[in-house]
């Protein structure tokens, strides 16, 4: 449903196929929906881009505020809920403000592109003023007032929607000089943006399902997914020379599988338009935490299986009654967990005919979201369904184990890079969960056999799960931050504290000690712990002895005699000599010796504040 010249539309097909610009989404910004402005970008698309601004205007013989809009011609704005893809796309302003009243937004004239199937679509785009009346004002006449304008919408370029935005831009504005402010008309605006892109060829939905069938193909070669396809491949494939129907069977089960992942893409798609009047962005999920971690700790776990840690066995029983239907199952889950590895690393890829889809009608979405999921599966199923093809598979043989377990470290790989797109405050808790998540797999399948007694394999299994869900509690939450002002570390820093009647607490760390972030994580982020530090006044120092020639690490040994951290030293007013607190237990003693300490004395400057 956009324009755009043959350029650029041949070097986004080349993006696509290539994967050249597979990442996630370095070149797509939304702006900030908490920030308030006077002026901000709302979107930006690689060079395409759009802002606005508040400014005090006049219109007519009505007084309001004009926001002014500022962008590329190509990136543009739906005007009215029927050009919209659903609900609630369209672009809307509205205002409020203690000193004001506001009457409906008035928007310029919109210009008219043509949509995949040719028909028309309103849209605002370039240049373009919105005006806001102010029909009655509380405020005295020589007074000033606040007004806070909320801008809602969905900004797309020719190739691509960005997801849908919310930004509050704030100003101040006089009443009473309302006389000198500016002349602004609605008439004109616009006329630079979309209008100059009108004679220009639109997007054939041809193209863009072409295209989508293009990326589906490409997910192949990403590194996420290389790993788990050809070990699925050759099992099919050995499988297929004891009966060709079943080698096919097995295949297309496969097929199925990455089919059933996009169909539900399809679905969380279609119930968000409907039923939210939002998008469903490509990668999106990547944005909650606990997704990544889930996907970072399942690439480790699947890493592991490929280096033999660990093996999955199914009791002969259940075997037995599922026969040969638990080949088809296996075959079609394979598929849809190689989908879900597709997502961490396709976005330049898919982003271009996903973002597409998110404008068109709910069909035409279903039918190019469904096409990327064939473009994935269509390699296996003529692998799988052309037999002549096997004679060019090779045997299988040791380099099959080799390739395996080589895979298992490009999947390592790609869970570090995902936990790198974690905060960093989670970072390290989840790198030493999936160190103890290894170690109980390594227990799960390396301390036991089949000569092992059945009492002694289900010990094991337990210890090793009771150790996973305690370092899961312990590891995977998002670590509480308690409000400690530390001061980084000068030895004449902490005379001069101690000097003036202040207690003082300083924490011995390093960035190599282990046990120091366990003091960090039990002590220091202990809420009753900082309120105490605030209550009675101490000055917090942080000193790192990372590095061995730092002041720190020096003071620790000759000025504190403490030879090793984590060690906490408070001086206490009155006492001749200072509280050392080495090791990890001791929040009992720290909290104590806090609790002993006078109270801070109120600030006189705080009581006249309150």
């Amino acid at each position: 449903m956009y324009k755009y010249n043959n350029t650029a539309a041949i070097l986004s097909a080349a993006l696509i196929l290539t994967g050249a610009c597979c990442s996630f989404g370095a070149d797509i910004i939304a702006a900030d929906p908490c920030a308030v402005t006077a002026g901000a970008e709302l979107a930006r698309s690689g060079i395409e881009q759009s802002s606005a601004r508040l400014e005090p205007a006049r219109m007519g013989e009505a007084f309001g505020i004009a926001v002014v809009f500022e962008g590329t011609a190509d990136l543009h704005y739906y005007a009215t809920p029927e050009s919209a893809p659903a609900p609630g796309f369209e672009l809307k302003v509205t205002a409020e403000s203690a000193a004001f009243e506001f009457g409906p937004p008035a928007f310029p004239k919109w210009s008219v592109i043509k949509d995949a199937f040719g028909g028309d679509v309103e849209v605002y785009a370039g240049a373009f003023n919105v005006f806001v009346p102010i029909t009655s004002a509380r405020t005295p006449a020589t007074g000033a007032g606040d007004v806070r304008i909320t801008i809602t919408g969905t900004a797309c370029t020719s190739m691509i929607c960005l997801p849908d935005f919310t930004k509050t831009l704030g100003t101040q504005i006089d009443w009473s000089a309302r006389d000198s402010w500016k002349a602004v008309t609605l008439e004109a605006a616009g006329e630079s943006g979309p209008a100059q892109a009108a004679g220009k060829p639109s997007l054939s939905a041809w193209l863009a399902l072409l295209l989508a069938l293009a990326a589906g193909v490409t997910l192949n070669i990403m590194p996420c997914v290389l790993p788990v396809i050809p070990l699925k491949v050759l099992s099919i494939f050995d499988q297929a020379k004891e009966s060709k129907a079943r080698g096919i069977a097995l295949g297309l089960a496969f097929c199925v599988g990455i089919l059933l992942f996009f169909a539900v893409i399809a679905v969380v798609t279609i119930i968000l338009r409907l039923g939210y009047g939002t998008t469903l962005g490509w990668g999106q999920h990547f944005q909650n935490p606990a997704i990544v971690i889930a996907m970072s700790l399942l690439l480790v776990v699947v890493a592991l299986f490929m280096f033999g840690t660990f093996t999955v066995t199914v009791p002969s029983s259940v075997a037995g009654r599922s026969g040969p239907r638990k080949g088809y199952v296996g075959s079609a889950a394979m598929g849809f967990f190689a989908a879900i590895l597709s997502t961490p690393c396709s976005f330049g890829i898919l982003a271009l005919a996903f973002g597409w889809a998110q404008t068109q009608r709910l069909p035409l979405a279903t039918l190019t979201i469904m096409l990327i999921g064939v473009g994935m599966a269509l390699p296996y199923a003529i692998l799988t369904s052309v037999p002549s093809l096997l004679k060019y598979v090779p045997k299988a043989g040791r380099w099959t184990e080799l390739f395996k377990q080589s895979m298992g470290f490009v999947l390592l790989i790609v869970a570090a890079w995902l936990v790198t797109v974690l905060p960093q405050k989670r970072q390290l808790g989840v790198l030493f969960f999936a160190v103890i998540l290894s170690f109980c797999l390594w227990m799960w399948g390396g301390w036991v056999n089949l000569m092992t007694p059945r009492r002694r394999k289900i010990v094991i299994r337990v210890v090793a799960l009771a150790i996973v869900l305690l370092s899961a509690a312990f590891f995977l939450p998002e670590p509480r931050v308690a409000e400690i002002d530390w001061q980084d570390y000068e030895k004449s820093a902490v005379d001069e504290a101690f000097l003036s009647g202040s207690p003082v607490l300083i924490e011995f760390t390093a960035g190599w000690c282990m046990n120091c972030k366990f003091v960090e994580k039990l002590v220091y982020s202990r809420s009753d712990i900082a309120d105490l530090i605030r209550q009675k006044g101490v000055v917090p120092f942080k000193a790192d002895t990372t590095l061995r020639e730092s002041p720190a690490a020096v003071d620790l040994k000759e000025v504190y005699g403490q030879v090793g951290v984590p060690v906490t030293v408070l001086f206490s007013p009155g006492k001749s000599e200072p509280d050392n607190l080495p090791g990890v237990v001791i929040h009992g003693r720290l909290k104590k010796l806090l609790k002993a300490l006078p109270d801070r004395p109120a600030d006189p400057n705080e009581q006249g504040d309150s």
